[in-house]
């Protein structure tokens, strides 16, 4: 849900994220007003200011570390423990699936992996057992509703090596390989993409997903960047690791990539209408899904600093970012540590309040990385001045319209002379 209204607070937000916004917007309030200024917090909502200041909070993210995350659309709090034998069969559900996971926080992921195993595998097996375009339709809008969680999902995997404990290490390996063409991923290549490419160039000239050589609120460009990764991402990762002198990974990323094309080509062989809504569609919807939330994650980029992660990625404070995607709105913490549990990006945060205002850090509410992208693309630059929250004193004295114009001259594209002077110091001439 969105709302361009500075005043408005979600309130399905996650307890964590909405700790965290009063404590931005309580550091809004508290700033002389300038003129053309709007105040970037509701009314009434600093009526005990105390419990918004950064002891506070930090003191409150505490409270909520150890409560497990069940479901994605419930709190802890919220669960109905107490409530007879639906109480008891939620808490020894919880019990028992805390011994499966890593972490004990985590419970989520079991409730999901349950979830896919039950509803997307029989589904797809069916349909190839007996295939009916309504059955067809309605398994690729399941899907489609599937596709983020289970990515982030996926994605938290990837960084942590695994989500199980070491009881369930043989499931760890085998579910991704299980579920992952079902969700419109080829096997592994994610991995080699994200972890072992994206992270290590982070969105700089050799990233094969970066931004800086597009215009990043014009049409022609995102279109550009989507075809380039659609049409030659199969080729390119494996020669930008035989590149870097990296050989095992450029022949493991490409025969996971070919190994998956070869799997979907042979299923289509064997039954091409089942395999056009449980493989084809959603491997489309999936790549072009995930071009547009990575330029959406680093369209705006600092041209003075853009090798800065705070100056080239964003964070947002939204709902179905981190309520759905485990906490995928805070990516500028996530690039600052790869390996940072989920769960903990608030407290990072917290803790590197004074970095993220020192590196001009942009931090957005009220929209997902797809909506940034679209609002991009209209140049719609009020629009996102009102769902940014100014951090630091230099932000926070800016004018609606001065946020709308810090906006707008971060999506210029880079030429090849500032390519070569802010990334490898070369000054041209």
């Amino acid at each position: 849900m969105e709302a361009n209204n500075e005043g408005y607070i979600d309130p399905f937000l996650t307890e964590p994220d909405l700790t965290v916004l009063h404590n931005l917007l309580h550091d809004v309030k508290l700033a002389p007003i300038v003129e053309g200024q709007q105040q970037n917090s509701p009314q009434g909502l600093l009526r005990d200011p105390s419990q918004y200041d950064d002891k506070s909070t930090v003191d409150k993210l505490v409270t909520f570390k150890d409560d497990p995350v069940v479901f994605c659309s419930w709190d802890y709090k919220d669960l109905p423990l107490s409530k007879g034998l639906l109480g008891v069969f939620i808490r020894s559900y919880i019990a028992w699936a805390q011994t499966v996971v890593r972490y004990p926080v985590d419970v989520v992921f079991v409730t999901h992996l349950l979830l896919y195993f039950t509803t997307s595998v029989p589904s797809a097996l069916f349909l190839y057992y007996r295939f009916s375009w309504t059955h067809g339709v309605l398994h690729l809008l399941m899907q489609g509703y599937y596709l983020g969680s289970f990515t982030l999902m996926l994605h938290n995997c990837i960084h942590q090596n695994g989500l199980m404990s070491s009881r369930y290490a043989l499931f760890d390996r085998i579910w991704p390989y299980v579920l992952e063409p079902l969700m419109g991923h080829t096997w592994d290549s994610y991995y080699y993409h994200h972890v072992k490419h994206h992270h290590v160039e982070s969105n700089g000239p050799d990233d094969l997903s970066s931004t800086i050589r597009y215009q990043r609120d014009e049409l022609s460009h995102f279109l550009m960047y989507v075809g380039r990764f659609l049409a030659l991402i199969w080729l390119e990762l494996p020669l930008y690791f035989f590149r870097k002198r990296k050989t095992i990974l450029g022949i493991k990323s490409a025969l996971s990539e070919y190994c998956s094309y070869a799997f979907i080509y042979a299923m289509a062989r064997y039954n091409f209408r089942a395999s056009l809504f449980v493989l084809i569609l959603p491997f489309c919807f999936m790549r072009i899904g995930l071009m547009v939330g990575n330029f959406g994650q680093h369209a705006l980029v600092d041209d003075v600093d853009p090798k800065s992660d705070f100056r080239s990625s964003i964070t947002l404070i939204d709902v179905p970012s981190n309520r759905y995607c485990f906490n995928d709105g805070w990516h500028t913490s996530h690039h600052l540590n790869p390996l940072r549990h989920w769960r903990n990006h608030q407290s990072a945060f917290m803790k590197a309040k004074k970095d993220y205002q020192n590196g001009q850090a942009l931090i957005f509410r009220n929209i997902d990385y797809l909506m940034m992208t679209y609002r991009l693309l209209r140049k719609d630059y009020l629009y996102l001045a009102d769902c940014m929250i100014p951090i630091g004193e230099d932000q926070i004295k800016l004018t609606r319209q001065e946020r709308a114009d810090l906006l707008r001259s971060k999506t210029r594209r880079f030429t090849e002379e500032e390519i070569q002077e802010n990334f490898y110091g070369k000054k041209a001439g």
